[in-house]
């Protein structure tokens, strides 16, 4: 294979990496790390210098960046450690429970709607001592607090994979064309 269609390709993963960052459950970051180093290895490491070592940093904390978004989320709503661990047992209960219908795109549905419900669930239990309609309210400002954060991380976490992107194609386009 010559060096232009493989770079090509890895444009192509990144670009699908890009569009992972933006679904929650996606690994979007590292699908755009796995390209990098299938294209490091294949020219042998040449040009690894610090626009690859920059992207490298901006992936990392792009990875963090959806989870942040979500605990930054609740926090702002105001609702207890219960509904964070709610949520993180509704991402994982959405996303495995909803695993046969993978081809639909399902468990990515699984993943932020049963996050928003766990997190709902964990403060409705949490707040037992409130009133019922002030313990619903503060159950779904919870959730809707989880929903905002996940929207809000994966908007910056997209960002940042574009960038790391734009990075790559600016520090190696020159290196392909004189191919």
């Amino acid at each position: 294979m010559d060096i232009i269609t493989l770079y090509w390709i890895v444009i192509a993963l990144m670009i699908i990496g890009v569009i992972g960052a933006i679904i929650p459950g996606l690994p979007g970051s590292s699908i755009i790390l796995v390209a990098i180093l299938i294209w490091s290895i294949a020219t042998k490491f040449a040009g690894i210098d610090l626009p690859l070592i920059l992207i490298f940093i901006v992936l990392i904390l792009s990875a963090g960046v959806e989870y942040l978004g979500v605990y930054l989320g609740v926090k702002q709503a105001g609702a207890s450690k219960w509904s964070q661990y709610g949520a993180i047992a509704g991402m994982i209960l959405g996303f495995v429970g909803l695993i046969p219908a993978f081809f639909v795109g399902a468990p990515l549905l699984g993943f932020l709607f049963g996050a928003i419900l766990g997190a709902f669930c964990g403060e409705y239990l949490y707040r037992s001592n409130l009133e019922p309609d002030a313990r619903f309210q503060q159950a779904l400002k919870a959730s809707i607090g989880v929903f905002i954060g996940s929207i809000v991380g994966n908007f910056i976490e997209a960002l940042l994979a574009a960038l790391a992107v734009a990075i790559f194609i600016m520090s190696t386009w020159s290196e392909v064309i004189v191919q």
